[in-house]
């Protein structure tokens, strides 16, 4: 029997899940003014929204059972997913690492062999994404939507545009970061009591990801050619501040580089990266003639979400493990694909990895399930709040409507659900 603490945190979780779908309708009574316009503003901000449940639940502990039992249940609390996707975040939307990946995009798209309009959106719909699998996804959804947001959200309207975009690139995250063992967060919890190492990752999952996020990739570019070619999307207009400033010096952008690539390195150990950050913190502060704001704010609001997500997704094994124990391999993808839009993934695949006497295509299919659904909620994958936080205010209200995300993500992750399940070695 669950203790009442847990059905408690069960019942917050649940809230949490409608508050979020609900963000829009905080949004517009927001807009509309009056004397609560600052709380319904507060409330429209869903990446406050698990941090705010998750002290309602630390409250709630404190006054029915102790201050002392509710302070070890948080020291019990493994945040460093948290505070890595709140430093690479920073890092990663830092303006000379932009700038350089701007120089690789704009590179590649003249490689292809189509007008640059429609070349540089693909490239960034599937390389960026892929490259989730050597940076780390957070850092591969920040530079995506940052690119995204500047080449082509700046225009008010157009939210059909932007939620196909939204839709594509968050299940696009979610399934390119499996080539290897340690980039997506729901692989990264279970890789080393599965015993799952880059190889296997990339024979058994990359192949499959690249084909989805190629076939999603191609797929929208040739849809959403019309609004690319019609000159009525774009960035920011000629001769703002922004594109007059000097470009950045290269010694530059290699010290951004070598920030990131030691933060990835370091993305196990809490005391190193963010030690690291205040070193960047200082190197960038010293060259900010080369700088844009850093997202310390964004990146601090995003870190919040997924710390109450770890709050509150502590107390809901009770009901989920033994879910997940009882299905087959195939109920079993439905149901992780199902469950990742009400819950982290990377909860999820902990979660089952702690059920015993499990085989290999029991295995696959929870972790596959587990990214295939990534995509359809802003919970579902830990990435997925940072490109929230970075788009949302391009969208009419100021907020991206679950729902509508859930209709845009919904294609692509039939996709990625058709190339997860092609026949394999376990079958």
């Amino acid at each position: 029997m669950p203790s009442h603490i847990e059905v408690v945190a069960t019942a917050l979780f649940a809230l949490a899940v409608i508050h979020t779908f609900s963000v829009p309708v905080f949004a517009r009574m927001a807009n509309r003014g009056g004397t609560h316009a600052g709380l319904w503003h507060m409330l429209s901000e869903v990446e406050a929204v698990f941090g705010v449940w998750a002290c309602a639940l630390f409250v709630w502990m404190s006054m029915t059972v102790s201050v002392q039992d509710a302070v070890e249940y948080l020291d019990t609390r493994n945040f460093t997913e948290p505070a890595f996707v709140f430093v690479i975040m920073v890092v990663a939307a830092s303006r000379p690492i932009i700038e350089l990946v701007k120089i690789c995009v704009h590179g590649l798209a003249g490689m292809l062999p189509v007008r640059r309009e429609l070349a540089q959106f693909f490239v960034i719909m599937f390389l960026v994404p892929l490259a989730g699998s050597l940076v780390t996804e957070p850092a591969a959804m920040t530079l995506a939507a940052l690119l995204l947001r500047d080449a082509y959200f700046r225009r008010p309207g157009q939210d059909g545009f932007k939620y196909l975009t939204v839709g594509v690139l968050f299940v696009n995250i979610s399934i390119g970061g499996v080539l290897t063992a340690y980039a997506a967060p729901p692989v990264l919890m279970v890789a080393h009591t599965f015993g799952w190492d880059t190889a296997f990752m990339a024979t058994h999952f990359g192949w499959r990801a690249v084909l989805a996020v190629l076939i999603n990739s191609l797929a929208l570019t040739w849809i959403c050619r019309p609004f690319l070619l019609d000159g009525s999307i774009g960035g920011r207009p000629e001769g703002t501040p922004e594109q007059t400033r000097p470009p950045v010096p290269a010694v530059v952008m290699a010290v951004h580089v070598l920030f990131m690539l030691a933060i990835v390195l370091s993305a196990h150990h809490i005391k190193i990266f963010l030690g690291l950050l205040v070193l960047f913190i200082g190197f960038a502060h010293a060259y900010k003639r080369h700088q844009s704001p850093l997202l310390i704010r964004e990146g601090f609001m995003v870190g919040f979400f997924l710390a109450g997500l770890v709050v509150l997704g502590g107390l809901q094994q009770w009901w989920l493990q033994d879910l997940l124990a009882d299905l087959s391999p195939f109920v079993l993808y439905v149901g992780a694909t199902a469950l990742t839009a009400i819950t982290d993934n990377a909860a999820l695949t902990y979660l089952g990895s702690l059920v015993e006497g499990t085989g290999d295509l029991w295995r696959y299919m929870l972790v596959a399930g587990a990214v295939t659904g990534g995509g359809l909620t802003v919970i579902a994958n830990a990435p997925n709040p940072a490109g929230f936080s970075i788009l949302k205010g391009c969208f009419s209200d100021g907020s991206i409507s679950p729902l509508r995300l859930l209709g845009a993500a919904s294609i692509p992750t039939l996709v990625a659900a058709c190339m997860f399940l092609l026949p394999n070695s376990f079958s």
